[in-house]
């Protein structure tokens, strides 16, 4: 009597859940990706044109996928506009952002979300919120200003002055603007919440008198998809409007996946395409696709995964030969439509690599005359204006051997792959600052990006050894009180408004906070 198979029978359930995980692979490939993208783009180009004038600004990440160059990024998350998670957050101001608007007459938002929704909670709520509470903390401003009759002290010395303002608090909107699809429950549970954040926004110390001298019109959202309808012979200039435009483009259509075909290929559109970059792109960046996208789209979902591939391989080789940031790409590889990938699962894919030529940015922002400096440690080699590095990469970066006593390298990971690596690091990090900036030198704080790790470390040194009025003096008001999370926000609204691309994770600002608190716990025993 033969023996039983110990291998289970697959069930019509388990089949049909297969089936349809193997659809929906195929469906959310890396060609529909990016081809969804490349024809989103159309439409966000489209509606640039229509207002060639304003500023095109992509909010962080999403929405730097959907069109080659943009003048400015900003960062407004959606989970501050959730339903029940509504916020109004001091940690994401984008003060350049108001100010970008005020010079310019208003801007382009763009992003997008896979959600089956029209728009993003980034732009249905989080926005409109944000927006609002500036509206009312400068208003509140300028009218604290005429009450007192410190005018003067604002640029503005006649009475005609004095007068335009009374006429343009006469006419400031500070009401709260949204679309029609928020509730009116929601609604209602906003605006109670306004004077709150208005109030926690006027004692976070941010720059309000410089958003009030450049803006005129108060700010105001407008929302455009690839539904709404839009009269080309009757689109108003910007400048006609009595607020200053938030154009809130959400670049993708809504809906399910469909099937596309061009001249050459078949493909399944994705609405939200560029979300969630780490789940789908391979390794790709915006500047790469951007940089090699006629490439990419006419190679067909056949060949597309080698090219990513190889442009990923060429980039990171491209990094690394300049001591950047440039780790290898592991990506899970499988059976693509039409053709067979012969590398093994989870292989690191390291190819032949031409070296494309790319143009660098320089990423290097400076804290006011504080000394201090924050930025990407791919351009920390080459600033001449600083005295000393202190490198939180994982990587180190080349430095004169004469330059060597002037350089710290201390490692730090993000709070999402350990939790207390940046803490463990700030005390070697703040006696470096404390030693070279008693001496009158100028230090730059790096990390692979210069926005997220190096702000943390800035933020931590600038708490620790310098007073309230911004001047060092080696911790010694520090020393003498305690820190609150108020006095960390002011800080941290203090620094993003020279290191404008500063985006510092809640994780990651907790250690800061835990390591102030402990060094005055620590003092006190």
């Amino acid at each position: 009597m033969g023996a039983k198979s110990e291998e289970p029978m697959m069930t019509t359930r388990d089949s049909i859940y297969r089936a349809a995980r193997n659809i929906k692979r195929r469906d959310n490939s890396l060609y529909n990706a990016l081809r969804s993208i490349y024809q989103d783009s159309i439409f966000v180009h489209e509606i640039s044109l229509l207002w060639p004038k304003l500023p095109l600004v992509a909010n962080l990440r999403c929405g730097l996928w959907y069109s080659e160059t943009f003048d400015a990024t900003c960062y407004f998350k959606s989970t501050d506009g959730h339903t029940n998670n509504l916020s109004f957050n001091t940690s994401r101001l984008n003060l350049h952002l108001p100010l970008l608007a005020g010079e310019k007459g208003g801007c382009i938002i763009i992003d997008s979300t896979r959600k089956g929704k029209r728009f993003p909670d980034s732009m249905s709520k989080t926005i409109p919120i944000w927006s609002c509470v500036l509206n009312r903390s400068i208003f509140n401003h300028w009218k604290r200003l005429v009450n007192s009759d410190k005018l003067i002290d604002a640029g503005l010395t006649s009475d005609d002055d004095g007068e335009n303002i009374r006429k343009l608090l006469d006419k400031w909107d500070c009401s709260l603007h949204l679309p029609l699809w928020v509730s009116n429950t929601e609604r209602a549970s906003i605006e109670a919440r306004l004077d709150e954040w208005t109030r926690e926004l006027d004692e976070s110390g941010a720059d309000i008198a410089s958003l009030a001298s450049c803006l005129r019109k108060p700010l105001r959202p407008l929302w455009v998809s690839q539904k709404t309808v839009i009269w080309l012979n009757e689109v108003p200039e910007h400048d006609s409007w009595d607020f200053t435009p938030l154009i809130l483009v959400s670049a993708s259509a809504s809906g399910e996946l469909q099937n596309r075909t061009s001249s050459e290929f078949s493909w399944n559109y994705i609405p939200g395409a560029g979300d969630d970059e780490e789940s789908w792109a391979r390794g790709l960046s915006p500047n790469v696709f951007w940089t090699h996208v006629d490439d990419l789209i006419h190679s067909g979902p056949d060949l597309c995964n080698q090219k990513v591939a190889e442009m990923v391989e060429n980039d990171r080789v491209y990094r690394a030969q300049r001591g950047q940031e440039a780790p290898q790409v592991v990506v899970k590889c499988s059976k693509s439509n039409g053709g067979v990938n012969h590398a093994k699962s989870d292989e690191i894919l390291c190819l032949s690599a031409q070296i494309p030529k790319v143009d660098e940015e320089r990423l290097v922002f400076w804290l006011a005359s504080t000394n201090l400096a924050v930025g990407a440690s791919q351009v920390a080699g080459k600033e001449t204006s600083i005295d000393c590095i202190l490198n939180c990469d994982q990587n180190p970066i080349s430095v004169p051997v004469s330059y060597l006593e002037e350089h710290l390298h201390l490692p730090m990971k993000g709070s999402k792959f350990d939790r207390f690596s940046i803490s463990r690091n700030l005390p070697s990090a703040v006696n470096f600052a404390k030693l070279k900036m008693s001496s009158g030198k100028k230090v730059l704080v790096c990390c692979q990006d210069g926005e997220d790790i190096s702000i943390c470390v800035c933020l931590a040194i600038l708490m620790s050894l310098f007073n309230e009025e911004g001047a060092f003096d080696g911790g010694k008001s520090f020393e003498e009180k305690s820190i609150t999370k108020m006095d960390m926000r002011r800080m941290l609204i203090f620094i993003c408004k020279y290191a404008v691309n500063a985006r510092p994770s809640r994780g990651n600002l907790k250690q800061v906070f835990g390591f102030l608190s402990s060094h005055h716990e620590n003092s006190d025993e």
